[in-house]
């Protein structure tokens, strides 16, 4: 994304600034390249409505990446030898003042820089370091995208136009009935619709392009129960583009009402508000794509006593912000294959029994969407043999389907209207493995790395990247495939239409490069004469050869991410991580969990790490990793193949201010803070450490804490009057806290401190409390999720005392305990909306004070046999709808 590299290199001239000691004509030249790029990225904002898909645009694009990425190289290789010069451990300081006075103000508040004993060692341009920079200052002028790109600001329009072009679309009641599978969806719409209060309300339908929200809403628009119930049923194409008083003119045509075109939209609004007084109204708004239209009909349409519906179909989640929608969700396999089949019959062919098993596996190829399936029927049902069946399981149907231009378009419409950081988000999606399931949290702080997430006043970068997921989300160009406990994405996944889209799309940006077996240019030789692949990502199936073809001779600085994928980690010959540190000089982030990973002796030489995440037979990372002043996120995923208990960080934490993110495989004994490191670091996840570390003298240290992971023997921790846990009160940001066991005790364990009052979110595993002391965890008033597992609580009652409540808590997990009789009160639990009982034998039954609960919406039984009657009952016994699942099924077959 060009806007978003420009973005990063006014950031990068900014840190050049600070951090090397520039003689005037030098800080000239990098100011004026600063102001430059400035306006580019203004420009290139306002520009962001116009058409781009003209060869011009494109070539004008890949112009000014190649300046951006030239000026990139230049500096990061600068930055890379002042840090050579000055290699020596040192303090690291927080100051807001560099060595050039221009660039004092910074984009994102407080600067972390490195310190240079008190400027003592500034690192000074060379005479050819200094020509480099003023060869790119030339090249900037030179370009003047200002001029040649930027189209006069009159021709950019946010807003809808006043012209409408309506998509050509058949009258619905006219349309044949392509509505197959769409029965029981149908059903409950159409009831929805004829139900309800007695004032207006809005339902929309929502989902995924080509999920068949029209088909639906045509379907429910033409059933005779609608027909009976509705005297007049009016259907509105929107569209992205649409004319307001067009709109109004029609719909009172369909009421049979006289015509003015003069009349103003205030008098014609009124027009169809008086002709709505007799009779229920039923209004469905087609392929909205903003919420201004179904508010202004809101406004129109009587709201008391007609019972009057408006029926909207969506792409998007944020038009519709009413409570109740109704949600389209992707076919099954089996639905899928009887779709396919149907689509094909009426094409003229019927496939023999035989063709059912590539029939099937081509089904499941076009990911349940319904729009996939019937063109790919329309191609099956030309094909008259097996065989050529069996060819078509080898396409890659989403790669053919993007290639249709009415497809693209539609799908350009939805990433159109993304701001240029979701975009490059969302592109970014197709650097893992198609059908993949991508981890929320690791994709997050992938994004923040590389760049693609702006600085906000208000938001942490974690914050501001989660709104960009959410966003994708609700806009269903992501799939949620997982959820946390509380509700927070876990798992995502693109659709392999939009996947193909995103690849296609990437390509054309210059966003990252995919390494397979097939491509002639996959090679590192290809990569290293190209100055335009910043981005490598490689598969596990070319993983080897790719990876066995690196040298010392091939230096790829043009790569900044490097990006390998496999479902576990592959033998790799011993000189690949050495091979890959040469290779990659600049490289930002580095993702090698594919690879068993060992460290060259200068590996420290990476500096511009921003993200690595490794596996690898080793104990612990070395003592230079401290050095990586950039280093955001550290992910060790050390082998247990030596049953380490933990795992000794030699590596000087609090010396790498930018770090956020500790993850271990195996429990980290942080060093102690040594008198250098006097500052406050930025870490806001240690995921695990040892027990052993949560002292004074470290916790001090980590007072942005919002996630902490505690694993080994902590048995002395909870127990502890005078430290013991009571020394995370001084964490006053924690919000996650887990804690877990890995000693067995002969006798139940003591919970003498008291937690942090902030938490949300609270683990135990293997602790063996007494069920007692939920009265202390009660206290937490603002905890939301509570899990105990793996005996976290130990005894065969536990009767919650009628003066506790936890007044907050929204989810309650309790697994593998020998728990047999559980009494509570509604009071203890007032908000409790979802229950997960796993492993729970001896459980005799379920407090059947949880029927009073309003809010409880789920319970969830996994072998535990003995509660399933009672939770039957409490179901039964429920004001409001609970959903009930049991793991094994009930043999009496009352479960679904």
């Amino acid at each position: 994304m060009t806007e978003v590299e420009v973005s990063n290199l006014v950031e990068k001239l900014i840190e050049l600034g600070r951090e090397i000691e520039l003689n005037n004509e030098e800080a000239k030249h990098v100011f004026d390249m600063m102001k430059s790029f400035q306006k580019w990225k203004v420009n290139l904002e306002n520009a962001s409505q116009l058409d781009k898909s003209t060869q011009d645009w494109e070539e004008k694009m890949k112009d000014i990446r190649s300046v951006v990425y030239k000026a990139q190289d230049a500096i990061d290789q600068i930055l890379v030898e002042a840090n050579q010069q000055q290699h020596k451990p040192q303090a690291t300081t927080i100051r807001a003042a560099g060595f050039c006075p221009c660039f004092n103000d910074s984009t994102n508040g407080t600067t972390v820089s490195r310190s240079t004993n008190g400027g003592t060692s500034a690192y000074r341009l060379s005479s050819n370091e200094s020509r480099v920079i003023k060869s790119i200052r030339d090249s900037v002028v030179e370009l003047k995208p200002t001029k040649k790109i930027i189209v006069p600001a009159t021709q950019v329009s946010r807003s809808p136009p006043k012209t409408t072009h309506q998509p050509e679309k058949k009258n619905p009641s006219s349309e044949e009935d392509d509505s197959f599978g769409f029965e029981e969806e149908a059903s409950t719409v159409i009831n929805r619709l004829i139900g309800g209060p007695k004032n207006l309300e809005t339902l929309p339908i929502i989902g995924m392009l080509g999920i068949g929200k029209s088909t639906l809403a045509r379907k429910v628009f033409k059933d005779p129960r609608i027909v009976n119930e509705f005297p007049n049923c009016i259907w509105v194409d929107v569209s992205q583009t649409y004319n307001t008083k067009e709109i109004l003119l029609k719909i009172l045509g369909d009421l049979k009402k006289e015509l003015d075109s003069t009349k103003t939209e205030g008098q014609l609004a009124n027009e169809i508000r008086m002709s709505l007084d007799n009779g229920r109204c039923l209004i469905v708004l087609d392929d909205v794509w903003n919420r201004n239209i179904v508010s202004f009909f809101e406004s129109i349409v009587p709201r008391k006593h007609n019972s009057h519906r408006i029926m909207i179909t969506t792409r998007d989640e944020g038009v519709a912000t009413h409570r109740n929608v109704h949600k389209l969700n992707i076919l099954d396999k089996d639905r899928s294959w009887l779709l396919l089949k149907k689509k094909v019959i009426e094409k003229g062919s019927c496939p023999r029994p035989d063709f059912e098993e590539p029939g099937r596996a081509i089904a499941e190829k076009c990911g349940g969407l319904p729009f996939s399936i019937e063109v790919i029927a329309e191609d099956l049902a030309k094909k008259k043999a097996k065989w050529e069946w069996d060819k078509v399981i080898q396409d890659n149907i989403g790669e053919s389907l993007i290639k249709r231009e009415d497809l693209l378009k539609s799908v350009k419409k939805s990433y159109d209207m993304l701001s240029c950081g979701a975009k490059a988000c969302f592109l970014y999606c197709a650097t893992f493995p198609k059908d993949h399931d991508i981890s929320a949290w690791k994709l997050i702080r992938l994004w923040i790395a590389e760049g693609f997430v702006e600085h906000d006043k208000i938001l942490t970068p974690e914050q501001k990247a989660e709104n960009y997921l959410n966003d994708l989300t609700k806009k269903n160009l992501v799939m949620i495939k997982a959820r946390k406990c509380d509700g927070r994405i876990k798992k995502c996944r693109i659709h392999n239409l939009l996947y193909e889209f995103c690849k296609k799309e990437a390509s054309k940006e210059d966003l990252f490069h995919e390494f397979t077996k097939a491509h002639p240019d996959n090679s590192a030789e290809a990569i290293q004469g190209s100055n335009i692949s910043r981005r490598l990502s490689i598969g596990s199936s070319s993983l080897y050869s790719i990876l066995s073809s690196f040298s010392k001779e091939q230096r790829m600085e043009n790569v900044r991410s490097f990006l390998c994928f496999g479902p576990k980690p592959i033998e790799m010959p011993g000189q690949i991580p050495k091979a890959i540190q040469e290779a990659l000089p600049l490289v930002k982030v580095l993702d090698v969990e594919s690879i068993p990973f060992n460290f060259p002796v200068d590996f420290h030489q990476l500096l511009h790490l921003r993200y690595v995440s490794f596996s690898g037979n080793i104990k612990a990372p070395p003592q230079h990793y401290g050095m990586f002043w950039y280093l955001e996120t550290l992910i060790i995923n050390t082998s247990t193949s030596h049953d380490y208990t933990t795992s000794p960080l030699e590596v000087d934490i609090w010396s790498m201010l930018r770090l956020r993110h500790l993850h271990t495989k195996v429990p980290a004994k942080l060093p102690s803070p040594s008198d250098k490191t006097s500052n406050k670091c930025h870490i806001q996840t240690l995921s695990a450490i040892a027990p052993q570390c949560c002292t004074k003298e470290v916790l001090a240290r980590a007072v942005k804490l919002g996630k902490l992971g505690i694993r080994g023997d902590v048995v002395s921790l909870l127990s502890t009057n005078t430290s013991g846990l009571r020394v995370l009160e001084m964490l006053e940001q924690l919000e996650s806290l887990k804690i877990v066991s890995e000693f067995q005790y002969a006798g139940n364990t003591i919970l003498r401190s008291v937690l942090p009052k902030t938490l949300r979110k609270l683990t135990f595993s293997g602790t063996q409390l007494d069920w007692s002391h939920m009265s202390i965890l009660a206290k937490l008033e603002v905890l939301q999720v509570l899990k105990l597992k793996e005996n976290a609580f130990k005894g065969q009652h536990w009767e919650a005392e009628t003066n506790i409540s936890f007044t907050s808590l929204q989810v309650l997990w309790i697994q593998k305990t020998d728990l047999k009789i559980w009494t509570a009160l509604e009071s203890n639990f007032p908000i409790l909306k979802r229950l997960v009982l796993i492993s729970c034998e001896e459980l005799v039954e379920l407090p059947d004070s949880l029927a009073a609960i309003d809010d409880l919406q789920f319970i969830k039984l996994k072998d535990t046999p003995n509660a399933v009657a009672s939770a039957k009952q409490i179901v039964e016994n429920k004001r409001q709808d609970i959903k009930l699942t049991v793991i094994p099924p009930d043999p009496d077959n009352l479960i679904d």
